[in-house]
Order: C-alpha cells, then structure tokens, then sequence
C-alpha cells in the first residue's frame, strides 16, 4: 500500500475520521479487513461480524458520504502543498511512533525531517522560559551536534522555541508537532521560524486542515513529541503544564526522561525538580550526561566489524534476525518478526539470546542494533 494513490489515501483519512473509533480501535479494524478501503467497501453483513462493531460505528461505516467528501478535500489539500502522508502501515512511519498503542494512524508532515533517525531527542518546557532556561537548552543543543540529533519540540513560544532555534543555528535538524492542521502557524509569530524548519526539518501533525489549535488538542500533540524520541528533555516547567505531561507520557512508553535542576522555589524550576526528586527523570547538567546515559558515547563504527565478525554458531532463528539487522539496520520487534516471518516468540527469544551473548544491544523504543 502506498499514499501516493490518491485512492488509498482518500480511504486512510476517512478511516480518522469515524467518530468513535480512535487509533487503537482503527488498527483493529484494518487488521480484520485488511485496510482502510476494505472498511469502506466491505458489506454490512461481514462488517457485523467483526468483534466489537457496534451499530454506531456500523452506521457511520456505511452511511459515509460527508465522511468521503471531506476526505477527498484533504486529499485535494494535501496534493495541492505537497504533504506528504504516511500511515502506520508504512515503512516510512517513524519507528519509534509505531511502538506506541496510542500513536496516530495517520500523519501529516511537511519539509525534510528524517523521523527515523538514529538519534531523536525531544525538548520541551515553560512557555515563560527565563534567561537561564533559554542559556541552558541552547548549550544541551550545540552539544549534542555532533550527534547528528534530531531535535523534536511543539513550536511553542518559550523553550520550544528556543529548542528549534538552537537546532537550526547548530546545523541540526528539527520538527515541530502541531497541535492543528498544516494550513495554519500557532503561535502566529513563529511563522518565519516554521518555514525556516521545512527547509532543515519539518512540520508534523496528525490534525486535518481547518483544525483549529483548541485546548485539547495539545495533550495529544505531546503524546506524538514524546513517542517520536528516545529520550525527552524538560529544560523548565512549572508544576503543572504540557512539558509535564509529555514527561509523563514519555515515561509510560518506556522512553528516558531527562530534567534539568533549577533553583529550589523557582517556580519554572518546580516541575524539573519534582521529576528528578520523585526517579521519573535523571538530573541533566550538559550534553555529555544525556550522550552517557543513552550510551550514544559508546557507539563507535570502529567496533561494528570486530564484533560482526564474531557471528557464528548462532540457531537458525538468531542467524535470521541478525541477517535482517544486516540488511535494514535498526529494527523493531514488529519490523523482525514481519521480515523473518517468524513468530514473535521465537524472535523475542533469539533478541534475548543474542543480548546476553553482546551481539546485539536493546535501543529506547524497543528497537534493536547490531554492537
């Protein structure tokens, strides 16, 4: 399946739009009809035996002419300002989104940000950052350059900004998540900055045209910030806000969290420090202690042949996972156990084995590399 079919991708944005499906519920129903246009077209009668179809979904399932019709605007939409679409079927989703149960079934991005780069940190914090916090996150920035980061925040005034400004003035590439459609900045004034980024970076979203930037859709913009990442950032935060959330959401897909300590009573420092104080985050000062942490300091191609070389011996369901590794590079256990055809107990007991033995090393997200 590919979105450059004017078809398909008329069907996968319908499919977002059924009220009371959802992403989860989504994948479960592409995974029994075997896509988005089989939904669309299937009969009633196989239609009713999916488990869990109730009658109002049914409804909006075969009763869906406004449903196609705004589709087939955003298609028009898409096409006309060369969007491109990715699905979560695709081989172009970002990795690491798609380890996340609740990630989007569809985005929407704009410019030349790589969303599957080998290193993704997300920087997030207080709309009234302070000079402090603005001096901070510009220098965790330069210091990561040559790490090759990708550098992923909300296009926020405050520490977002500073994070995306930081990025671009240090050669680095960056992506802003909107919490709206792609026809339209929030805030206004980062307009210039925006494009800035489609030129060393991009736009993401997972909201149609014409949305608007509402309340609500903040929290879940921050879900896409902190699963694109493997590892997010909380330079200043109050004790409560969107940079805590995202921390939080961070955490619950497994991914590290880093903070940077403020001043005790400082209260764009409060949210720092309770996250450092209550384990949900590790105390960051510089650059070095995210590379250490995340073992980025470890990783050098100079070792990769001594290492590969050591390959032998190995059952036939770890020479398989470690031929896929070979030829693709990094892996999900997803992406494993489709190219292997293997069970996902099998592959998960080879990764195990081939841990244990150092061959392979277990990355933030879940996804697997050859050491």
């Amino acid at each position: 399946m590919t979105l450059t079919d004017d078809r398909t991708l008329h069907f996968c944005i319908a499919l977002t739009l059924l009220p009371g499906v959802g992403d989860i519920n989504a994948r479960k129903l592409v995974a029994v009809t075997g896509s988005a246009e089989a939904l669309f077209t299937e009969k009633r009668s196989a239609l009713l035996r999916i488990p869990g179809m109730n009658r109002s979904i049914l409804s909006n399932i075969t009763n869906n002419r406004e449903i196609l019709e705004r589709a087939s605007k955003e298609v028009e939409f898409i096409r006309r300002f060369r969007i491109t679409p990715l699905f979560y079927t695709e081989t172009g989703y970002p990795e690491r989104l798609k380890q996340c149960i609740d990630s989007p079934v569809l985005l929407f991005t704009l410019g030349n940000a790589d969303l599957n780069k080998p290193r993704i940190v997300s920087v997030v914090g207080t709309r009234r950052a302070t000079e402090y916090g603005k001096e901070i996150c510009q220098r965790l920035i330069s210091g990561m350059a040559e790490l090759g980061v990708l550098v992923v925040s909300g296009l926020a005034y405050g520490i977002d900004t500073c994070a995306h400004k930081s990025a671009l003035d240090t050669g680095l590439q960056t992506a802003g998540v909107l919490a709206h459609g792609l026809d339209r900045i929030y805030p206004p004034l980062n307009k210039q900055l925006a494009l800035r980024m489609t030129e060393q970076g991009g736009l993401v979203t997972e909201f149609l045209s014409e949305t608007n930037p509402d309340r609500e859709n903040f929290p879940k913009r921050n879900r896409i910030i902190a699963g694109l990442a493997d590892a997010t950032i909380v330079v200043e935060a109050g004790v409560k806000g969107g940079a805590l959330i995202t921390a939080d959401i961070a955490n619950s897909y497994n991914r590290d969290v880093f903070a940077v300590p403020g001043r005790i009573g400082d209260p764009v420092s409060e949210g720092c420090n309770n996250l450092i104080k209550t384990n949900r985050a590790a105390l960051v000062q510089s650059a070095a202690d995210i590379s250490y942490i995340m073992g980025w300091d470890k990783e050098k191609p100079s070792q990769k042949g001594v290492q590969r070389s050591l390959f032998i011996h190995l059952e036939p369901d770890q020479e398989a996972v470690v031929s896929i590794l070979r030829e693709y590079g990094d892996c999900s256990l997803d992406k494993l156990c489709i190219a292997s055809g293997l069970q996902t107990s099998k592959v998960a007991s080879a990764l195990l084995n081939l841990e244990f033995e150092g061959l392979i090393k277990c990355l933030p997200g879940k996804i697997y590399r050859l050491v």
